[in-house]
């Protein structure tokens, strides 16, 4: 065993290295245009710069995972009376402070303890970014301490149009509205225009449309809102307590995952919600209503820490029985086609719904309304092939469908589809009929009182392979022969999934392997392969898996008004959201710039299209001095003047986008100044800069020649002149 775990904490230090690698350099301001996957290229050169760096981060991975305390499950909550009977979201989550801190004091440490580590740290790149990223967790961690052992975050509709969204949390010492105020100051360029009040001040304070938020801090509880009315109406129920949340059936169904032990809950009250929403059109709000969906009465999601347990449990209840789309999972059944699957599949995913050919008619009715042509094609498909979808394969079939991917490492891929079936002779005919046109070449053979299929499918590159065969009631198919009988003889064995100690352990306390649909995956074979794809240079350094952890496994139990999943998060789940988090997130990031810069060019050259057409429109003016010039009349009129040409929208044409002014859309801010002699402008620029370093790495701008250019870096804070422009490359 402790080899075993040796084994696996070498896997680890490989995994947090690449995680922690792409996280920290390949964030906004790495290169962009990177001719190769910036990944790869940042660990390989990580690599060569700094030998042994990988070891490194699989020793302070391995000291988290051991010394990192994190925050117990709490069985009650102070919070969740103090909030209104009109909440209709609510979300818990402990205070991380401290298991955050005993991070960075592990991290500091390993750099003290580490030549590599340390000079990894200091040099490049991250000498900069290095002590901003320590005194931000230094901050959080500050922060942390002013507060109690839980975070809310609420929303509540009381009539209106908007949800009023609350972040409350108890206060455990004095300071913290000093400590707020200086935080609001040093990060206003981030965060926005952010104001702290007390009681007080909140009494005679004025709205303001600039502020990104406002920060109540009373002696017992701190609170952010979005706007001043949301915490006057908070700290009127503190004085006047009424009927609150806690009072609400929806309150106590939250209360009862207090009760059972939480670490994180998320809970929405989704019958109010969708309530709230205007349904204009009737057909759509008839079509929503047969489809089951608009009886959601609760959606539950609770994470906790407690051995035995599983770790998440999701909840969505209905008012009534589930109907429409809402009852397509059918109730929980023996889930035999298990009994086909390898006892160390990567993945394998079980589903249970109702006839399948009823299914089809309500999808088909669901389909037609809206569009009583769309299954015209199926039914000239139909005639063409003389068989019918629902009643030669539809009504055949039980409902139960297994997929399992079994060998993973490339080529030798394996995977299997297991179907219940009711008629079996059928489908086979079925089957026939579908393959009498195809360019397949079947072949039979017949062992044990079984027919073994095998077809090939001539391709370019190489045959292709699949079998099938009907064994006890199911449709057995496999990638290959061999895989098929392998499969075959596990069912015959007993040593498939479902006979195995890890399957009957994995069983939610209180249910049965009866279930409605059930997943699982090996999650370190699976992170393996992901890497081996990711970084194919370093596929050798990347071992296999070890067996020692259990899977992650989930499963669902359709009820009659309500459907139930439990789930935990296999093995060492630390490293699996550290490593996920560590590729996802700076992905996302880039995404997300990429998307916001795309936008922002965009938006560049509709602005100098509109400024061409200002031009040509009025001569004796030339070029348009301001954004507002370019945007529609404030008053509504659809005229169109030289004060108002409307060649571009409200959103940067209006008022107040005049020189010198920065205007926002799209995470990005714009500005326009125009060269002009006399009455007549001659040129203008054009600039584009994020909102904040998070939200792009690139600057934009434009002149009269058209061309837009780009630098990257900062923000910048000031508009360019003509010269300045066309000093900047341009954007190929």
């Amino acid at each position: 065993m402790r080899a075993l775990r040796r084994q696996y904490s070498g896997y680890v230090h490989r995994l947090l290295w690449v995680g922690v690698v792409i996280a920290l350099v390949l964030s906004p301001g790495a290169a962009q245009e990177a001719p190769v996957d910036p990944g790869q290229k940042a660990v390989l050169e990580m690599q060569e710069k700094y030998p042994g760096l990988l070891e490194e981060f699989g020793h302070l991975a391995e000291a988290i995972q051991r010394d990192v305390q994190t925050p117990e499950p709490r069985s009650q909550s102070h919070l969740l009376p103090l909030l209104p009977d009109s909440t209709v979201f609510y979300l818990a989550i402990p205070n991380y402070g401290d298991a955050s801190h005993q991070v960075l004091t592990i991290f500091r440490t390993g750099l003290k303890e580490s030549r590599v580590l340390h000079d990894w740290w200091q040099q490049g790149e991250m000498a900069a970014r290095g002590p901003k990223i320590e005194n931000s967790l230094e901050e959080f961690y500050r922060f942390s301490q002013f507060l109690g052992n839980e975070i809310v975050v609420s929303a509540s509709v009381e009539g209106k149009k908007d949800p009023d969204f609350l972040i409350l949390a108890e206060v455990q010492k004095p300071g913290l509205k000093v400590f707020l105020q200086q935080t609001a100051r040093e990060y206003a360029k981030d965060l926005g225009t952010v104001r702290v009040l007390d009681a007080q001040e909140l009494a005679t304070a004025k709205e303001s449309a600039a502020e990104k938020m406002v920060i109540l801090v009373r002696p017992d509880i701190v609170l952010a809102a979005e706007h001043l009315s949301a915490l006057r109406s908070f700290q009127d129920r503190l004085e006047h307590p009424g009927r609150g949340l806690a009072t609400t059936p929806f309150g106590q169904r939250i209360r009862q995952a207090y009760d059972a032990g939480t670490n994180i809950v998320a809970a929405g009250d989704i019958h109010t919600i969708l309530g709230q929403i205007p349904r204009d059109a009737a057909p759509n709000q008839a079509l929503f209503q047969r489809s089951g969906f608009a009886d959601m009465k609760y959606g539950v999601w609770e994470y906790r820490k407690v051995p035995g347990q599983p770790a998440t449990q999701m909840e969505m209840s209905f008012t009534g029985p589930r109907h429409g789309i809402a009852s397509w999972l059918a109730a929980p059944v023996p889930l035999g086609s298990l009994d086909f699957v390898s006892p160390k599949p990567a993945m394998a995913f079980t589903l249970v719904l109702k006839d399948p050919a009823l299914i089809y008619d309500e999808l088909k009715e669901f389909a037609t309304v809206s569009n009583p042509n769309a299954f015209v094609g199926l039914e000239q498909m139909e005639q063409a092939t003389k068989l019918s979808l629902k009643e030669d394969l539809l009504r055949l079939l039980g409902g139960e469908v297994t997929l399992e991917l079994d060998k993973i490492q490339p080529p030798d891929i394996a995977w299997r589809a297991i179907l219940k079936v009711k008629d079996p002779d059928h489908l086979q005919a079925t089957v026939n009929a579908l393959l009498a046109g195809s360019p397949a070449t079947p072949r039979e053979t017949e062992r044990d009182g079984i027919t073994y299929h095998a077809l090939r499918f001539p391709s370019r590159d190489k045959v292709m392979e699949m079998a099938y065969a009907f064994v006890d009631g199911y449709f057995v198919i496999a990638s290959s022969s061999e895989a098929l009988e392998e499969s075959i003889q596990l069912h015959r064995s007993g040593g498939s999934l479902a006979k195995s100690a890890k399957f009957q352990a994995s069983i939610p306390p209180g249910h049965s392997a009866e279930a409605s649909a059930f997943f699982f995956q090996d999650a370190q074979a699976m992170r393996m392969l992901y890497l081996r794809r990711l970084l194919p240079q370093m596929a050798d350094s990347i071992p296999q898996a070890s067996d020692d952890f259990p899977p992650s496994v989930a499963w669902a139990y359709g009820e009659d008004s309500a459907i139930r999943q439990f789930g935990n998060s296999g093995g060492s789940s630390a490293s699996a959201a550290l490593i996920v988090a560590a590729i996802a997130i700076p992905n996302l990031v880039r995404a997300r710039n990429s998307a916001n810069e795309a936008s922002a060019v965009g938006m560049v050259r509709t602005i100098v299209t509109a400024q061409i057409s200002y031009e040509a429109s009025y001569p004796m003016r030339g070029f348009a001095r301001t954004l507002a010039v370019l945007g529609p009349d404030p008053s509504g009129a659809n005229s169109y003047t030289p004060a108002h040409a409307g060649m571009i929208d409200n959103t940067l044409g209006n008022p107040a986008c005049i020189a010198g002014a920065w205007c926002e859309k799209s995470n990005f801010v714009f500005t326009m100044q125009a060269a002009c002699k006399m009455a007549r402008c001659t040129d203008f620029v054009v600039v584009a800069t994020p909102v904040s370093p998070s939200t792009g790495t690139r600057n934009f701008c434009a002149t009269s020649d058209g061309v837009v250019r780009f630098q990257l870096g900062p923000p910048v804070t000031a508009p360019l002149t003509v010269a300045g422009c066309r000093s900047w490359e341009p954007l190929q």
